[in-house]
């Protein structure tokens, strides 16, 4: 198969069976080359094409913008407690100053005094605010979030992913998502 298209160009939405992105952030995409590779496959439908094909001796498929699995996934009920997803619940902003730099995340109650890893008690921090609070309570280090923290739910998350629209939105994907108007570039 001969084909003259840049290796990262011509990314392709990917929906759930029910016509819905798998995620909003990051936005669920594939390379054109994993693409095809699942039309070949016969394990998407096509939604819509760019206008650009590769072609074979045999063959030409044109690159699909926006492809839909035929079976759908089931999505688990809770999400999963990851850093990321902490991050995204929080707005990628430390919860102490507002920072959107060298992010990390922080215990309300400090693991030195029996805090545990939940959703309840991490809060996303910037790495000097993490610092400065150390192993010390929050009347100990005089520090206090933004935001309590929460155990978000799928739709929450889906929600704040919204809020941070990829850098490039194709043309063909804007009946696909939800952003408001003002927020895509």
């Amino acid at each position: 198969m001969t084909i003259h298209v840049p290796a990262r160009s011509h990314p392709a939405l990917v929906l759930d069976a029910d016509r819905r992105p798998l995620s909003y952030y990051p936005l669920s995409l594939w390379s054109w080359h994993d693409a095809v590779k699942a039309v070949l496959q016969d394990r998407v439908d096509v939604v819509a094409t760019y206008d650009v094909a590769v072609r074979s001796h045999r063959l030409a498929v044109a690159l699909p913008s926006v492809v839909a699995l035929k079976t759908r996934i089931d999505r688990p009920r809770d999400p999963a407690f990851t850093r990321f997803n902490v991050f995204l619940r929080d707005r990628f902003r430390c919860q102490y100053c507002g920072s959107s730099e060298d992010l990390t995340f922080d215990h309300l109650i400090p693991r030195a005094h029996g805090g545990r890893t939940t959703w309840d008690n991490i809060v996303t921090a910037c790495a000097p605010c993490n610092l400065r609070k150390a192993d010390k309570t929050l009347a100990e280090a005089a520090m206090h979030p933004a935001h309590w923290p929460h155990r978000p739910t799928l739709a929450d998350l889906r929600d704040a992913g919204r809020r941070f629209p990829p850098h490039f939105l194709h043309d063909g994907w804007l009946d696909w998502l939800y952003w408001e108007a003002e927020l895509e570039p």
